[in-house]
C-alpha cells in the first residue's frame, strides 16, 4: 500500500527521535522542580514523632506538574489538528488517522495514554509517597518505576518494528487507529488528500502553463488554463473558443477520435453550408456532412429558433477535512476572507488553519458552468492545481487559471477537490 500510494511509513528511529524531542523539555522541567522540592523537605522530631515539612515539595512539584499539563494539552491539540509536533517537524514525520488525515485529539490522547502508562504509574507512586510521607524509601520506590516507565515508552514507540504490514503501525497506533508517515521520503497525506488522494501524485518537473485571455472583466494579467491544448485568442471568452486548424480539442492532451475516410470513393459536390455558430469551450467544430442525391426530395426540415438549452452543471468543492460546499457564482476562500473595496461577493468560505499557512483572503473562485476560474490573491504560501492526470501546476499570483472538474486545488497546507453535484 505504501509503495503504490507513494507513502512511506515512519521508521522506528525517527519515531523515537521525535518522541525524545517532544518530551525532553517537560521531563527536564519535572526532574528539576521535583528535585528542588525534595531538597527543600525538612525533618524535625517532636515528642518522639518525626515531622516533615513538605511545603517546598508541594510548591515546586505543583509548578512542574502544571507546566507539563499545559504542554501536553497544547501538544495534543496541535498534533490532533495537523499531525505535527516539534519532534515530528524536526524528524520529518507526521501522524495521521487511518484515512491519512489529521488524527484528532481523541486519537492523540489515546496514543499518549498507552505510551506513557509506565510514567503515569511512577507519577501515581510519587503522589502516594508524598501523601503517606514515605520519604526514606522514596528513591527505592520511584527510581525503578521511572526506569520501567521509560523502557515501556521506548518499547511502545518502536513497536512498529514488529508490525508485519510494512512496519506501518505500533501498538499504540493499532489501539488508536492512527498511522505515522515519513514526509521527507514520501508525500504528506494530510496536505495532499489523504491515503486515497489520487490527485496529489504530481511529478516534480511541471509542464509549462499556456496563457489565455482572462474571463474576468478588467483583468490586467493574462490568465492560465490548466489542461487546455490551445490558447484563446485575445479578447476571446471561453465560450467562443475554437480549435485551431488540424488541432484536437480534447482536454488534458486527449485528442478527439476522427473516423477514417474510405478509399477510392468519389465524393458528390459539396452543398454550400450556412455560417457555423460559435462552439462552447472544449467542443469540436462540426464537419460538413457529404451530400446525397436524394437530399433535394422530401427532406425533413428542422424548425428554426428551437434549441434546447444545455443544462448547467452544479459545481461543488470538497475540502480535505470532509466538508462539502456548493459554489455560487463568485467565492472568496481564506482564513477570514474579505472582498476588496467595491467588490461584492456572493459567498465567503472561511477555512480553519491552525498552522496559519492560508492567507486571510487566499483564493477567488469564479464559476462558469464548465469549471471554475481560480485566482491566487497574492497569498503568502501560494497555490497550485493538480489535474486528474496527475500534473501539478503552480498558480501565478493575480492570474486567473481555469480548473476543470476532477482537479484538486492546493492552497497553503489545505486542499479542495472540484466536482459536480
Amino acid at each position: 500500500m505504501a509503495v503504490n500510494l507513494e507513502l512511506v511509513p515512519g521508521s522506528a528511529g525517527k519515531r523515537l527521535g521525535a518522541a525524545v524531542l517532544d518530551w525532553l523539555g517537560p521531563l527536564a522541567v519535572l526532574v528539576v522542580t521535583f528535585a528542588i522540592g525534595f531538597a527543600g523537605v525538612t525533618r524535625t522530631q517532636s515528642s518522639g514523632f518525626i515531622i516533615y515539612d513538605t511545603g517546598s515539595l508541594v510548591l515546586f512539584g505543583s509548578i512542574g506538574l502544571g507546566l507539563t499539563l499545559v504542554y501536553v494539552v497544547v501538544l495534543a491539540a496541535i498534533e490532533g489538528r495537523s499531525g505535527n509536533t516539534i519532534g515530528n517537524q524536526l524528524m520529518g514525520i507526521r501522524s495521521a488517522d487511518k484515512d491519512g488525515y489529521a488524527p484528532g485529539g481523541a486519537s492523540v490522547f489515546l496514543r499518549g495514554l498507552i505510551t506513557g502508562a509506565g510514567i503515569l504509574l511512577a507519577a501515581l507512586a510519587a503522589i502516594l509517597v508524598v501523601a503517606f510521607k514515605w520519604f526514606d524509601a522514596a528513591f527505592l520506590i520511584l527510581a525503578p518505576l521511572a526506569a520501567i516507565g521509560a523502557a515501556w515508552a521506548v518499547l511502545v514507540v518502536v513497536s512498529n518494528t514488529w508490525d508485519k504490514n510494512s512496519r506501518l503501525r505500533g501498538w499504540h497506533d493499532t489501539a488508536a487507529k492512527t498511522l505515522v508517515f515519513d514526509v521527507k521520503a514520501g508525500r504528506n497525506p494530510i496536505s495532499s488528500g489523504g491515503i486515497q488522494g489520487p490527485y496529489s501524485f504530481a511529478p516534480l518537473d511541471l509542464p509549462p502553463v499556456q496563457q489565455v485571455a482572462s474571463p474576468v472583466a478588467g483583468a490586467s494579467k493574462t490568465p492560465q488554463v490548466i489542461n487546455a491544448q490551445a490558447p484563446l485568442k485575445p479578447n476571446q471568452s471561453p465560450d467562443q473558443w475554437q480549435p485551431a486548424a488540424g488541432q484536437g480539442t480534447g482536454l488534458g492532451g486527449v485528442q478527439p477520435y476522427t473516423a477514417p475516410q474510405p478509399f477510392n470513393v468519389p465524393q458528390a459536390p459539396a452543398v454550400p453550408q450556412a455560417p457555423a455558430t460559435p462552439q462552447s469551450f472544449g467542443s469540436p467544430a462540426p464537419s460538413p456532412a457529404p451530400s446525397h442525391p436524394d437530399d433535394d426530395h422530401d427532406r425533413t426540415q428542422m424548425r428554426g429558433g428551437v434549441r434546447e438549452a444545455a443544462p448547467v452543471a452544479v459545481l461543488r468543492i470538497r475540502l480535505d477535512d470532509g466538508r462539502d460546499f456548493q459554489l455560487d457564482r463568485s467565492v472568496l476562500v481564506g482564513r477570514d476572507p474579505v472582498g476588496q473595496a467595491g467588490e461584492r461577493q456572493a459567498q465567503l468560505l472561511a477555512v480553519t488553519d491552525p498552522g496559519r499557512s492560508i492567507s486571510k483572503t487566499h483564493l477567488h473562485l469564479l464559476t462558469d458552468g464548465a469549471g471554475i476560474w481560480v485566482t491566487d490573491r497574492n497569498s503568502t504560501n501560494g497555490s497550485a492545481v493538480t489535474t486528474p492526470d496527475g500534473r501539478r501546476t503552480p498558480l501565478q499570483p493575480g492570474v486567473p487559471a481555469f480548473v476543470s472538474p476532477g482537479s484538486t486545488v492546493h492552497f497553503g497546507d489545505r486542499t479542495f477537490h472540484l466536482g459536480q453535484a
